[in-house]
């Protein structure tokens, strides 16, 4: 059976944007991008950094760490802070409270 993707949340949202934001900034080429990513050691295609940068594609930790890297910034430049992170069917507060809960058991 197949699998419907999952929705991107605005975490993924907001990243997609900021790994654009920084890279037009920069300079950049999608294709200059993935080359320094390819050439760090992860290979990435311009395809696959251009469905990120569009929120079509999910971009996991490994790929966020090394993106940041070849931009020259830290990766928590490119993720949400604050108030941008809550999704509209859940309240901080809610995100807060389950987290304490899973971590304190």
């Amino acid at each position: 059976m197949a699998t419907r993707p999952l929705e991107m949340g605005p975490a993924g949202l907001h990243t997609a944007r900021a790994i654009e934001r920084v890279r037009l900034a920069l300079g950049l080429t999608q294709h200059q991008l993935a080359a320094r990513c390819t050439a760090m050691g992860r290979p990435m295609t311009n395809t696959a950094l251009s469905r990120t940068e569009r929120a079509h594609r999910r971009c996991d930790i490994d790929d966020l760490v090394l993106i940041a890297a070849a931009l020259g910034v830290p990766p928590a430049d490119l993720l949400p802070t604050g108030a941008r992170l809550t999704h509209p069917r859940h309240s901080a507060a809610d995100a807060c409270g389950g987290a304490r809960e899973a971590l304190l058991g």
